[in-house]
């Protein structure tokens, strides 16, 4: 900490911080102008998909994730194949821990679908927004079930990013690629945890179940923009242990609760008391004021005269 300029600290220090990190990992894989043959054949735009899984920092995060997954499902004593199985089926890091974890603890199948179920609402959004970039007036509904299946955050994240340089009639063979490989790299991720979780000494086993939420910690840190969001980020570590003190058994939640809430209060703060946090807005309001005011000296002197 003694060497961490005190620039970062500001929001937009850790801006700059977190996106220097990820890009020194980041593999870019340019893809071909619009217009490239390369893009005639749906099996090339498909490959294109693939490839384009080795141009994202989220995929380092979704290994993680999966091989904590993985860890997990060993640890609550699902075989492999159940795990390899609820990853391709579910295709979402939360929902497969929320699965593991209530079938885990006793819960029944009807429980452990409605918590799945519930946590899944998350992803409509993203599903709503996504398709339009994809349909073309030949498309039909069954062409985009795959799709569908495929968009969770990080597929939506990487649509946005990488959908406005694929030719339209050819966005969905190139997102089941992208899916593809995404999906593969976590099955991968899913076996390695797996055989580490059951293989390695108990401590190194517990090491590999905290790559999970280490993993979602540093997305979500990746992912801060505003000082909302950093001070959500900040309060809520720094609250947890608070929470954890009165022994509720939903520390997280009240933690998270309350970070977001006061976030959410000082955004409000900020964005109906622009003149207190913004230096231009004073500056303009100031010199309104000296504008109307002269204004105002004018028409009096004016108005003496007559």
């Amino acid at each position: 900490m003694a060497g961490l300029p005190l620039a970062c600290l500001t929001q937009a220090g850790f801006a700059s911080v977190m996106h220097g990190t990820t890009h020194l990992i980041r593999l870019p894989v340019p893809l071909p102008p619009q217009d490239s043959p390369s893009w005639q054949s749906p099996l090339r735009a498909f490959a294109w998909g693939v490839r384009s899984v080795a141009s994202t920092v989220l995929t380092l995060v979704l290994f993680a994730t999966y091989l904590g997954i993985g860890a997990l499902a060993h640890d609550t004593h699902f075989s492999l194949g159940w795990v390899l199985a609820s990853t391709a089926l579910v295709w979402a890091g939360p929902a497969q821990i929320i699965l593991i974890s209530t079938l885990g603890s006793g819960a029944t199948v009807v429980q452990a679908t409605i918590a799945v179920t519930v946590s899944a609402i998350r992803l409509f959004p993203m599903v709503v927004s996504v398709l339009p970039m994809m349909r073309t007036p030949r498309t039909k509904r069954r062409h985009l079930v795959l799709v569908t299946h495929f968009i969770a955050v990080t597929l939506w994240v990487e649509c946005f990013r990488l959908l406005p340089q694929v030719p339209r009639e050819r966005r969905i063979a190139f997102t089941h690629g992208l899916g593809t490989g995404l999906v593969s790299v976590c099955l991968v991720a899913n076996a390695i945890g797996y055989s580490l979780a059951a293989n390695l000494p108990q401590l190194f086993a517990a090491a590999v179940l905290l790559l999970t939420p280490l993993a979602f910690l540093l997305s979500t840190a990746r992912n801060c923009r505003q000082l909302a969001d950093i001070l959500a980020l900040v309060l809520g570590l720094a609250l947890f242990p608070l929470a954890a003190t009165l022994n509720t058994g939903v520390d997280i939640l009240i933690s998270g609760v309350s970070a977001g809430t006061i976030a959410y209060g000082v955004h409000w703060w900020r964005e109906h008391d622009p003149e207190k946090w913004n230096p231009v807005f004073r500056e303009d309001h100031a010199q309104n004021e000296r504008t109307l005011e002269s204004d105002s000296t004018q028409l009096n002197q004016t108005r003496v005269r007559e």
